[in-house]
C-alpha cells in the first residue's frame, strides 16, 4: 500500500507560481506512474499531469500545457508539480495519485479511475 502527502499549495497572486510536493510512503513509489489532479469548487475532478514511473514520459492537459511541470525523484519517493504563470482558473484543490507502474500511455493515464491511490489534497488559490 501506499500513503501520498501532498504540500505546498497556498494563495498566490496571477502570474506567480507554486511548487506541489507529494511525498509517498512504501519503498515501492519507483512501480508507480505518478499523476497529479485538480478540483475546484462545483466541478469534477479533472486530470492535469502524469509521469511514468521512470520519469521519461510526461503528459498534461491542453489548459496547463507549457505552464505546469511534473516530475519525480525516486530516491526522495517525492512527485513534483511545479506551477508557473498561473491563473484564477488554476483554482482548486490538488491531488496526487498513484497508479500501477503498467500504465505509461495518456489515455490511461488521464483517466481517475485508473489510480489507486490518492492524497488528501493541498488547496491552490489564485488571486486576480
Amino acid at each position: 500500500q501506499v500513503q501520498l502527502v501532498e504540500s505546498g499549495g497556498g494563495l498566490v497572486q496571477a502570474g506567480g507560481s507554486l511548487r506541489l510536493s507529494c511525498a509517498a510512503s512504501g519503498r515501492t513509489f519507483s512501480s508507480y506512474a505518478m499523476g497529479w489532479f485538480r478540483q475546484a469548487p462545483g466541478k469534477e475532478r479533472e486530470f492535469v499531469a502524469a509521469i511514468s514511473w521512470g520519469g521519461g514520459r510526461t503528459y498534461y492537459a491542453d489548459s496547463v500545457k507549457g505552464r505546469f511541470t511534473i516530475s519525480r525523484d525516486n530516491a526522495k519517493n517525492t512527485v513534483y508539480l511545479q506551477m508557473n504563470s498561473l491563473k484564477p482558473e488554476d483554482t482548486a484543490v490538488y491531488y496526487c495519485a498513484a497508479a500501477s507502474g503498467s500504465l505509461t500511455d495518456y489515455g490511461s493515464l488521464r483517466l481517475g479511475y485508473e489510480y489507486d491511490y490518492w492524497g488528501q489534497g493541498t488547496q491552490v488559490t489564485v488571486s486576480s
